[in-house]
C-alpha cells in the first residue's frame, strides 16, 4: 500500500466514520492495520493476489460491512432445526426445515434475517439460530484446527490414550470462496464481531490471532471426555495436574454440551506476523498472512493441567466480570497477556484454567435457551465469492 494512500485515509477519517456500520474504535483499528502493514514485508503477487491497487477491504467496510469480506457469498450453518420462510417474516409460509448442522450460502442478509440458498432452495432463516463460517468472513486469521489431523490434547505432558495424535473429526474442504484447502471454522453469528474485533486489535499490533478451534461437534467432545476421564481416574500424576488451586476436571473438560458444541469458545493462539499478501475473492481484497511466528505462552496448546492455568485461582465460569477481579498467573507470558487483552476487549470472556480458550457468555445464554446441542457433524462448505454491494 502506498503512503499516499495511507494519508489519505487518515485525512478522511472523518467522513469514513459517518459512512462505517461499525465502532470509531474498530475504525482506529482498521487504520493502524493498514498502516502497519504496509510496513511488512510481502510476498511476490500469485495469481489470486492483487498488485498496485488500493486496498478494497477498506472501501468493504465503507460500504456498511461489518467483516473483512462480505456475508453475502459466505456458509452458514442451522445450529438447531431451523425453518425457512418463504418471506423474511415469521407469518410468512414455512417452505423448508433445516436439520440442524445443514449448510447453505448465505445469499444477502436484511435485518435479523438471512435470506439463503440450499439444494437449489432459497428462502428466509433468522441468522440468530444459525452458525457462520468464520474463513468466509474474516479470512487474516490463521486456521489450524489440529483435532481434524493430530489433536495436540495432553494433560501433565502425557498423551490421552486415543486422542494424542489422532484426527477426532472431519473439519477442512476446499473453500472456493478463498480458493483453498481451508479449516471449517464455525462459530454462532452472533459471536462473530467479537471474534473480528479481536482480530482487529491484534493486527494493529502486527499480530494476529490463531484459531485451533471454534465448533467441536458432541460426539468428538463425548469420545475426548470419555478418554481424558479414563486418564485422570488410572494416572495419579495427572489427576494431580488438574486438582491443584481449586480446580477439577470440569475446568478442564466439562460433558457435553459444552460452548464448543454451542458455537460460543474459540480455542486461539496469538501470532506475530512475519508476511503477507493481498488476495482477490470476487469484487475484494483480503489480507492474507503467509508466515507468523506463535507466541512463547505458558504451556503447549490443549495442555490439560494446571501448567495452563491463566488465573491463580478457578474464577466462576459463567460471569462475565468475576475474571477482573482475580490475579493473573505467575506463569502467564507476554503473550498470554496480549492474547487476553485482545479477546476481553472485545467482549469475550477468558476461561481461568486455559489460556487459549474464551467464551462468549452472551451468546451462550442464547445458544442454552435455543438448545443447541451440536450433536452433528460439519464437513462441508458452501460459499462463493462475494459480489460488490450496491
Amino acid at each position: 500500500m502506498k503512503r499516499v494512500y495511507i494519508l489519505s485515509l487518515l485525512q478522511n477519517s472523518v467522513s469514513f466514520a459517518k459512512a462505517l456500520a461499525v465502532s470509531n474504535l474498530t475504525l482506529f483499528f482498521v487504520l493502524i492495520v493498514f498502516s502497519f502493514l504496509s510496513c511488512l514485508p510481502r510476498q511476490r503477487p500469485g495469481n489470486n493476489i492483487s498488485s498496485g491497487q488500493p486496498v478494497e477491504y477498506v472501501e468493504y467496510i465503507m460500504e456498511g460491512g461489518a467483516f473483512e469480506l462480505p456475508v453475502a457469498g459466505a456458509t452458514g450453518y442451522a445450529a438447531v432445526n431451523l425453518l425457512v420462510y418463504g418471506a423474511a417474516s415469521e407469518n410468512a409460509n414455512v417452505i423448508n426445515i433445516l436439520s440442524a448442522g445443514q449448510g447453505f450460502t448465505i445469499l444477502r442478509e436484511e435485518n435479523s434475517w438471512w435470506h439463503i440458498e440450499v439444494n437449489n432452495t432459497r428462502g428466509w432463516v433468522m441468522h440468530k439460530y444459525c452458525l457462520i463460517n468464520l474463513p468466509d468472513i474474516v479470512p487474516s486469521i490463521v486456521y489450524n484446527n489440529t483435532n481434524t489431523y493430530s489433536s495436540l490434547f495432553r494433560s501433565s505432558e502425557i498423551d490421552i490414550p486415543n486422542i494424542t495424535g489422532r484426527a477426532l473429526y472431519e473439519g477442512r474442504d476446499f473453500n472456493v470462496r478463498l480458493g483453498r484447502e481451508e479449516f471449517i471454522s464455525p462459530v454462532l453469528y452472533a459471536m462473530a464481531p467479537k471474534v473480528f474485533a479481536s482480530q482487529q486489535a491484534a493486527l494493529a499490533d502486527g499480530n494476529t490471532l490463531i484459531i485451533y478451534e471454534a465448533f467441536r461437534p458432541a460426539e468428538a467432545h463425548d469420545y475426548l471426555h470419555e478418554n481424558f476421564s479414563y486418564l485422570v481416574n488410572t494416572n495419579p500424576l495427572v489427576r494431580s495436574g488438574i486438582t491443584s488451586d481449586s480446580f477439577n476436571i470440569r475446568w478442564f473438560l466439562a460433558a457435553a454440551p459444552y460452548n464448543h458444541q454451542r458455537g460460543t469458545a474459540i480455542d486461539v493462539h496469538l501470532g506475530k506476523i512475519d508476511s503477507w499478501e493481498r488476495r482477490t475473492t470476487g469484487a475484494y481484497t483480503y489480507i492474507h498472512i503467509t508466515k507468523c511466528t506463535e507466541f512463547h505462552m505458558q504451556s503447549p496448546m490443549h495442555e490439560l493441567s494446571v501448567l495452563s492455568a491463566v488465573f491463580d485461582s478457578s474464577v466462576h465460569a459463567r460471569s462475565t466480570t468475576a475474571w477482573m477481579d482475580v490475579v493473573i498467573s505467575d506463569k502467564a507470558t507476554l503473550g498470554t497477556i496480549l492474547l487476553q487483552r485482545y479477546c476481553t476487549d472485545a467482549g469475550l470472556t477468558p476461561l481461568a484454567s486455559e489460556w487459549w480458550h474464551f467464551n462468549d457468555l452472551e451468546n451462550t445464554a442464547v445458544a442454552i435457551e435455543m438448545e443447541n446441542e451440536g450433536r452433528y457433524h460439519i464437513e462441508r462448505t458452501y460459499s462463493r465469492p462475494p459480489e460488490r454491494l450496491n
